[in-house]
């Protein structure tokens, strides 16, 4: 591949595998690289997209697994709505359709919070990325995990990092989940800063499609990376096994 958009995106087609294709899209403050741990359980039976977000891509795929983290599941979401015979499920990890808290809903943050995150973010950048590090992943600053996101969020440019957290932390998409038509699996740690127990089990009872939903006894909201022993065999069973029903 040698396009335009391909390159602009870092897109990396890797594995040959018959099993179909999975498309793996990370969440904010993260690229490719969150995925280390689960592409080598899979390049053998499927073949693998990987991208870093920027956009959209074009690769003539007629059908995947998507993968979806934080940010990126619930894109996921939003493209299956317009396109449904592109996804045959869609795993998500660490989701959530809306962070405010309201009347009849627990999102986690109150605007007052969200408002100093963003404060914080736009005053000293590099002191916010030390601090939030540790709280998304749920480790101390000396641990692999934390210094891994630590370096993909200094990689963003401040600006561009706080405009796409208040997107992100302003979204409202929960009047969409009941038009979802392809199966999700909804899949999170028990301790989330960002997203709480609450969320997985919202999505569950309001998508408008087949779904299920496991709560590991992971900690932190990048799970896939900062506990990979436990985590990535719950994410392979979800990506191999359709829901029972």
């Amino acid at each position: 591949m040698g396009g335009v958009v391909e390159e602009a995106h870092n897109v990396k087609v890797i594995g040959s595998g018959n099993q179909g294709t999975i498309v793996l899209g990370h969440g904010f403050g993260t690229d490719q690289s969150v995925w280390k741990h689960l592409v080598p359980h899979l390049v053998d039976d499927y073949r693998i997209v990987l991208y870093d977000n920027m956009g959209a891509e074009d690769l003539q795929i007629e059908s995947c697994i998507f993968v979806g983290h934080s940010l990126s599941a619930m894109v996921g979401v939003l493209a299956s709505l317009n396109r449904p015979d592109l996804f045959s499920k869609i795993v998500m990890i660490s989701a959530s359709p809306r962070y405010v808290n309201d009347a009849d809903y627990q999102g986690g943050f109150e605007q007052d919070d969200l408002n100093q995150l963003f404060e914080a973010m736009r005053s000293n950048y590099k002191a916010w990325c030390l601090g939030f590090a540790p709280l998304a992943v749920g480790g101390d600053l000396d641990s692999v995990a934390v210094q891994e996101f630590s370096r993909t969020l200094f990689n963003m440019r401040p600006d561009i990092a706080l405009s796409l957290a208040q997107t992100i932390f302003q979204s409202d998409m929960r009047q969409l989940l009941p038009f979802v038509s392809v199966p999700c699996h909804i899949v999170q740690s028990v301790k989330d800063l960002a997203v709480p127990v609450a969320v997985s089990e919202y999505l569950h009872k309001n998508l408008g499609c087949e779904s299920v939903v496991e709560v590991m006894s992971s900690d932190g909201h990048l799970p896939q990376l900062s506990s990979p022993d436990s985590v990535i065999p719950v994410l392979l069973r979800h990506i191999r096994n359709d829901i029972a029903v």
